[in-house]
């Protein structure tokens, strides 16, 4: 008795331990599903590149705004967002933000270098309170400089009186220390010999009194340091053709040469005219900061995604002309995450429901559809149970992964049962155990071995670096045999047990299994059968021809990582109505990701040159300038409204440094003494350069460059804002460029890096992945197949033939895959391997039958005509389940779950018919050369048989 009849034999003697040890293990590996946590960042996806490492170091010691801080965008929408009307719903937008307890503890404290809240408006109304501050000092120096001369010339009053008089008509309260200086003034006044050096008396003395309150204005110019009350204040003073010109003095760049600070909140591409008092869009920028560092790869904490929903409830709660939808880390989290849990509640009944149907039609039996959905249920426990055990988080493959068991259960469920059908009621078996036993022996050896080639095709993504996919491999490859152990030991224990009750109290169990009883059905299972008997050679040349133009469009397909892969569409009106819990909620996102890409500078659109070495060294700054005016005409690079390419680097700081409020006559000394040839760029004692940036400006400089705590710069940044538009391939070919420019004849390294870039690198893994995981699963399932077959038949060609219709099905869906545009992404990168692992099933099945019936039948043609309509039929049932399974999630939500579901629908398509056409040509090839050809001679006796009666 070989080790398989023992075990069968176990199974069926022993029915009832058999279910009680499966019960125990199905509690105890269950027990872990609980622990499973949702993981939804896009950066889990990344592996230990370079350019990882460069942008883990960059965030580690570069200032990229306050610790922990991360970024949102308000876009805002409106006939003209520039009116005064608007400008202020603005500003009491942001109000209302400070002020809500959901978004105010997220915020930036008030007091940091950066304001919490800054767009347009805040830059519009802090230039008009400059302005107003600016021409109410003057009007005060003015008066000031008049008293002291009214006081040194009018003896006969007293000097307080003057002073007194003075300040009750200035709107700048003057103290008893201004007074003392105007004293002292008015003395030095007097005892001047000219009229030139009282008037400079008298000027350097109301500098003086009014010293903090210009220091202040100065200092205080567009930091965000006034109050949103003052601002909104400031506003509503101006009448509109104040506020035209208010734009104009701040947004045109001949009129402000420091434009550029609010063109970044306007849009880009030309949808915005510089200058102009008209525009449809603007940005406000939220910055947020928590007590954990920020969530890489796209996402957000809880945290920060509370917030920002907030954030969208007020804005939709507003009432006004504008409409403003959030744009951030934090809603994107919330709707993959949302669209994840949507499409498990839309896909996951569906499934069942359509299985449930195709089961109802093929079986006709309520029992076993029973036993069925109860096995299904024990292996979705047993495959999430494994997951928490191991810590491993459920993502967004992950939602196949279900619906991957389903259809798989059910496959080996049907051909359990169909074959345990065949010997109860063809083949006059009646016995209930016994007929359990032939049946598990005989479909067991072939559903052992698709278990063992499917679990292969699935762990060969081991070989991805991308670890959601490896885990997928894993859990996946586990739930195969889940589903090899539930329904090979406890679902036939199960059924020989209900079985033998029912039949005892008189119910007849004996049902006819699908495809055996004539009629049409059988007719079309045998098509591949006659084309083998006609001319097997033709049916090959015909699947070959196929095969190769398949085979020509795999080498077109596109590949894809991107954020808008896991963006859902707004879904349509007739899935919103579903009833609850089924209905699914709003998106937008992806819709309001297009708008931003095409109008504004995304905040995670980014890309980094990170430059390590002595970048103090003499002539650093000429090969960083070098290397920003290649990075300023590359055609990734976005360009502000200004015309102004978005590129800062160590040498931009310090020219915005020099030209702005925080430059001083010491630090431009220092620049234009380090600047040995006048070009305006540093060449030499850039370390004293360097210190002296760190001085007058410590957030921007940090922001560019790293210095260790010994005072040595070690590296700098330069930061350079992508189109939305840009591709991945063309933005890292663009930036690689730039890195090898500083690196080339000097000691310094460069490496580019930043999300397009890194998402750039993943998507070219997906492509190895599926190349890769191709041949390994081929090479690896051609020898097992191989070796089994050498082993149990005698023939390891046998193995290659049954393998052969198979690689023809994974040539047919890649040539699809071209024909309709779906790229390979996470989860169709992952096809090649499924095919193969799932594919091979089919053609297992045929070729073990094949090679049974051989035994039993003279002729090779009957044998073959008694596969494909046996096992034919429980391979029609078992794909329309699986098909069926996989197409509903063209309902998912996510566009690459929909992709997932209908090309690994079409997959199963593929692999049936090219098991049922194709292969049974080349069993009769095989059998010509290698197998019994003697058979091949001996006329079938089919039609001379006694036809089998069909039951009602």
């Amino acid at each position: 008795m070989s080790a398989v009849d023992r075990v069968v034999g176990a199974v069926t003697s022993h029915t009832r331990i058999a279910i009680a040890v499966m019960v125990l293990l199905t509690l105890a590996i269950g027990a872990g599903a609980g622990a499973v946590e949702q993981e939804s960042s896009l950066g889990q996806f990344q592996s230990d590149t370079p350019e990882l490492k460069a942008s883990n170091y960059i965030d580690g010691n570069f200032t990229t705004g306050s610790e922990n801080a991360t970024s949102v965008q308000v876009i805002v929408r409106g006939d003209n967002v520039l009116s005064k009307s608007s400008l202020i719903e603005m500003l009491e937008y942001q109000q209302r933000l400070r002020a809500d307890s959901r978004v105010s503890g997220s915020l930036i404290n008030e007091s940091a270098e950066q304001p919490p809240t800054v767009g347009v408006p805040n830059v519009l109304a802090q230039r008009a309170i400059f302005e107003q501050t600016n021409r109410t000092l003057t009007r005060t120096d003015s008066a000031i400089q008049r008293g002291i001369q009214t006081a040194a010339t009018d003896t006969e009053t007293p000097t307080r009186a003057v002073f007194d008089q003075l300040n009750s008509s200035t709107p700048i309260r003057l103290g008893d220390t201004d007074y003392g200086q105007f004293e002292a003034a008015v003395q030095a006044f007097r005892n001047a010999t000219s009229q030139q050096e009282r008037a400079q008396i008298a000027a350097d003395a109301a500098d003086e009194m009014l010293a903090e309150e210009w220091q202040a204005l100065r200092s205080g110019s567009g930091s965000g340091e006034v109050s949103l009350d003052r601002q909104i204040q400031a506003l509503e003073r101006l009448n509109a053709t104040q506020i035209d010109g208010l734009i104009g003095r701040t947004l045109d760049p001949e009129q402000n040469p420091r434009a550029d600070q609010a063109l970044g909140f306007m849009p880009t591409g030309g949808y915005y005219e510089p200058g102009s008092n008209t525009a449809d869009a603007t940005v406000i920028l939220v910055t947020q900061q928590t007590d954990s560092p920020a969530v890489g790869g796209g996402t957000a904490t809880q945290e920060i995604t509370d917030a920002q929903l907030a954030m969208q409830e007020v804005a939709d709660d507003t009432e006004g002309e504008l409409s403003m939808v959030i744009f951030g880390s934090g809603i994107i989290t919330d709707e993959i995450n949302q669209s994840m849990t949507d499409s498990m509640t839309i896909v996951g009944p569906l499934a069942l429901l359509f299985v449930l149907i195709a089961l109802a039609v093929g079986y006709r039996d309520l029992l076993d559809i029973i036993l069925g959905v109860v096995g299904i249920f024990a292996v979705l426990i047993w495959t999430f149970g494994f997951m928490g055990w191991l810590g491993i988080d459920f993502n967004q493959i992950f939602i196949a992964v279900p619906v991957l068991l389903i259809g798989l259960s059910i496959d080996y469920a049907i051909h359990i049962f169909m074959r345990h059908r065949e010997e109860r009621f063809e083949m006059g078996n009646g016995d209930l155990r016994g007929s359990m036993k032939v049946a598990l022996s005989g479909v067991g050896i072939a559903l052992a071995l698709v278990t063992a080639t499917t679990v292969i095709g699935f762990m060969s993504n081991l070989i991805s670096p991308l670890p959601p996919i490896q885990d997928f491999g894993v859990v996946s490859s586990f739930g195969i045999l889940a589903a090899f152990l539930i329904f090979g030991v406890l679902t036939p224990a199960l059924k020989i047990e209900i079985d033998g009750f029912l039949e005892n109290r008189g119910f007849d169990r004996k049902k006819r299994a699908i495809g055996t009883g004539g009629g049409r059905l059988s007719d079309g299972l045998k098509i591949g059968s006659i084309g083998a008997k006609r001319s097997a050679y033709v049916v090959i040349a015909i699947a070959l021809v196929v095969s190769a133009l398949g085979a020509y469009g795999a080498t077109q397909v596109d590949t894809s990582f991107s954020n808008e892969d896991f963006l859902a569409d707004d879904p349509p009106d007739w899935l919103k109505d579903l009833p609850e819990p089924f209905a699914p909620g709003d998106y937008r996102t992806k819709q309001n990701l297009e708008f931003v890409n095409e109008r504004f500078q995304r905040e995670d659109s980014q890309a980094d040159i990170l430059i390590r070495g002595d970048v103090a060294a003499d002539g650093s700054l000429d090969r960083i300038k070098a290397a920003q005016t290649e990075a300023a005409t590359s055609n990734v690079t976005l360009k502000l409204s200004g015309g102004q390419a978005s590129v800062q680097t160590p040498l931009t700081v310090i020219n915005e440094t020099l030209a702005g409020t925080n430059g001083n006559s010491e630090f431009r000394e220092v620049v234009t003494a380090a600047d040995t040839d006048g070009d305006g760029i540093p060449e030499e004692n850039l370390t004293r350069v360097y210190d002296a940036l760190f001085e007058v400006n410590p957030q921007s400089a940090g922001n560019v460059l790293y210095r260790t705590e010994s005072g040595a710069y070690e590296a700098a940044r330069i930061n350079v804002g992508i189109k939305g538009t840009a591709s991945g391939s063309e933005t890292t070919s663009e930036m690689r460029a730039v890195a090898t420019s500083i690196e080339d004849g000097s000691e310094l390294r460069a490496v580019a890096t930043g999300q397009t870039i890194l998402f750039e690198i993943v998507q070219d893994q997906l492509l190895d992945t599926v190349i890769e995981s191709l041949l390994i699963t081929l090479v690896a399932i051609i020898a097992f197949l191989m070796i089994v077959y050498r082993v149990t038949d005698g023939s390891a060609t046998l193995g290659f033939v049954t393998l052969l219709p198979v690689v023809l099905s994974v040539a047919w869906i890649l040539g699809t895959m071209y024909l309709v545009g779906i790229p390979f992404n996470v989860l169709t990168g992952m096809i090649t391997s499924l095919t193969v692992g799932l594919g091979v099933a089919y053609s297992i099945h045929i070729s073990e039958r094949y090679n049974q019936e051989l035994d039993r039948h003279e002729s090779a043609w009957e044998a073959l005509d008694r596969s494909v309509t046996g096992t034919g039929g429980a391979l029609l049932g078992s794909a329309a389940t699986t098909v069926g399974g996989f197409g509903t999630l063209a309902f998912a939500l996510l566009p690459a779950l929909q992709q997932f579901g209908i090309i690994t629908g079409l997959t199963i398509i593929y692999a049936f018919l090219a098991s049922v056409l194709v292969l049974p040509s080349l069993l009769i090839v095989w059998t010509r050369f290698v197998g019994p050809s003697e058979k091949l001679d001996v006329e079938s006796t089919a039609s001379q048989t006694t036809e089998v009666p069909t039951d009602d």
